[in-house]
């Protein structure tokens, strides 16, 4: 019986994302906010980390909570038309419970990791980033709190070693500088994994101090909205009941 030669194949080549050049410079916005595109490894658009650098002495922040009734991106810029910007916050349950602490305008909820993770807070109207484990909380008095996990980064270096269980996914961050100032990062696509990101955020010139993991997948947010510059938007794909927002003060 003979065999039939097969035709050859045509192969259609895999489409690249084209690489694109890392943004070198910081866009001021308006006094003490500016915002800014890194690309980290292997720097395409799929791993792009979009950063807003926000000064304590010309913004506050605020924690907002709606309890078992997570709202969309929109929904929370409708619900607080003050707010020149926000990211999504704490884990949450299936049933839209914030997991960990969280204080909202001095109103406590939740119980404070105490094995992992760390907590953005506001204690006297400054806004600091730290680890539960190398400060636990001793239920001193914020006017405002949000927590997540892990740490990323802790007294300027990686925090984060672990592999099991990491997974490239978006990603929500806050950090703080040398300068005192709060740093939120978003990856709007595909993201990075922990492990990346934590090896990653020490490597550039943001100076960053101590840098904590939000909720993710998702859950991820960012909403941008500042008199004189274009609206900008990444949107979760699941409601989300708590958000860190910023305010002028």
């Amino acid at each position: 019986m003979a065999i039939a030669t097969p035709l050859p194949m045509t192969l259609t080549p895999t489409p690249k994302i084209a690489s694109i050049p890392n943004q070198t410079s910081w866009q001021i916005l308006s006094p003490g906010l500016e915002k800014r595109v890194y690309l980290p490894p292997p720097e395409n658009e799929v791993t792009k980390l979009t950063a807003l650098r926000i000064d304590p002495a010309y913004y506050t922040f605020r924690v907002h909570y709606r309890p078992g009734a997570p709202l969309t991106i929109r929904q929370w810029a409708e619900a607080f038309p003050g707010a020149v910007a926000f990211v999504n916050a704490n884990f949450f349950d299936d049933k839209g419970n914030a997991l960990g602490l969280l204080v909202a305008d001095g109103q406590v909820y939740g119980q404070s990791f105490v094995d992992r993770g760390g907590t953005f807070l506001v204690q006297n109207g400054q806004p600091r980033v730290r680890s539960n484990i190398a400060e636990p909380y001793a239920a001193e008095s914020f006017e405002q709190a949000v927590q997540g996990f892990p740490m990323l980064m802790l007294n300027g270096a990686q925090a984060y070693t672990d592999t099991a269980q990491d997974r490239f996914t978006r990603r929500t961050v806050v950090a703080q500088d040398s300068n005192g100032r709060i740093v939120l990062l978003v990856t709007p696509l595909i993201g990075l994994t922990l492990l990346d990101l934590s090896n990653f955020l020490p490597t550039t010139d943001m100076n960053l101090i101590n840098a904590l993991n939000l909720d993710g997948g998702g859950s991820t947010l960012m909403y941008l909205n500042v008199s004189g510059a274009p609206e900008y938007v990444v949107t979760s794909l699941d409601p989300v009941p708590a958000v860190l927002a910023v305010y002028p003060r």
